[in-house]
């Protein structure tokens, strides 16, 4: 068992007494930094950076230098699950991915694979090995992966989409092949996070970024099985899930076998609270946007948002990914202003 030096984030994320609210920011690790910037160059591209396991491992750690985080979330993309199932993608500037080949047809998934992460995903297992080595259990490492239905919306869709009309269109019209489509990226995910965990993960979050597209009752159908099947495979180490824009799934995600439900800005914390319960911690939800404000707006906002949380049972955080203008100090404000709430 790995003797962390801090290890707040795991005592909250198991319920155990903290007396500093850990927190950790999501895309800690990315464009906000000139750092990043300076070895993004360097890697010549998104998945060429993504896929050297010393380039990534050096931009997980910067944020934990930058900004006294308390945990690292290691470097990556969801995609890389499809990728290692054989539909690559191909990132554009200004545009994000792209998948020139998309699933339509059962011909289309007989075609992929099952991922096999020590082979097909080796370049992730190897820049946590080095992370792990660096860190040298001073944090944990947060390892992740998409749930599977963002994952589906990509393979179907090809591309980010404000309605992803073409991967719900299969939910209604050929429901048997979505479902067959799904367990198969479940399998890949599980094999995937059971291996990050293996180098030395020591928690999991999985993001199901376009969750917010579904109907209360698709959800349930496509969405909360998988994420069942992934919270009860991965009981080796907490695992958070954070579905944006599913506001009406929190009640539902409580009943999975998770530690941890995140929430991004538009969920009221203490109705989020009522609705998860006592036995589930909580993270999240601060409104990114909040950083564009003068160091004292995120100071106040920050101090509103854990004044409703309470400081036991929650693991600060944005209610997503910090954007890519917001300034570094303004990132530092808040973690500083997180760790010096008191707790009594």
């Amino acid at each position: 068992m790995e003797v962390l030096q801090n290890d707040r984030l795991i005592r909250a994320a198991k319920g155990l007494p903290v007396d500093r609210i850990p927190v950790w920011v999501m895309r800690q690790a990315g464009r906000i930094l000139p750092e990043y910037r300076e070895v993004r160059a360097k890697a010549g591209s998104f998945i060429g950076l993504a896929t050297h396991p010393e380039w990534a491992a050096e931009v997980t750690i910067q944020p934990v230098n930058r900004f006294d985080v308390d945990a690292a979330i290691i470097f990556s993309d969801i995609l890389v699950v499809p990728e290692a199932m054989g539909l690559p993608y191909v990132m554009e500037e200004q545009k994000g991915p792209i998948f020139p080949q998309v699933i339509r047809s059962q011909a289309d998934l007989d075609a992929l694979k099952t991922a096999e992460p020590e082979e097909d995903l080796a370049y992730v297992l190897d820049a946590i090995k080095i992370v792990k080595r660096e860190l040298s259990g001073k944090i944990p490492l947060i390892g992740f992966a998409g749930a599977p239905f963002t994952i589906f919306c990509y393979m179907v869709e090809g591309k980010g989409s404000k309605t992803f009309s073409q991967a719900k269109k299969m939910l209604y019209a050929e429901p048997a092949l979505a479902h067959a489509l799904l367990q198969k990226i479940t399998d890949s995910t599980i094999a995937y996070l059971k291996a990050q965990v293996a180098v030395g993960a020591n928690l999991i979050q999985v993001f199901d970024s376009w969750a917010g597209i579904l109907s209360p009752a698709q959800y349930s159908a496509f969405s909360t099985p998988y994420l069942k099947q992934i919270c009860d495979a991965l009981t080796e180490v907490p695992l958070t899930l954070f579905a944006k824009g599913a506001f009406f799934a929190r009640e539902e995600m409580a009943q999975l076998n998770c530690a941890t439900i995140g929430l991004d800005w538009n969920m009221d914390i203490q109705e989020s609270r009522k609705l998860v319960g006592s036995n589930r911690t909580l993270q999240g939800n601060l409104d990114p946007c909040a950083l564009y404000g003068d160091f004292k707006t995120v100071e106040t906002e920050t101090k509103k948002m854990i004044d409703q949380f309470g400081t036991q049972r929650y693991i600060a955080n944005l209610g997503h990914g910090v954007y890519p203008d917001i300034h570094p100090d303004k990132v530092k404000c808040f973690v500083d202003t997180v760790h010096n709430y008191p707790v009594y």
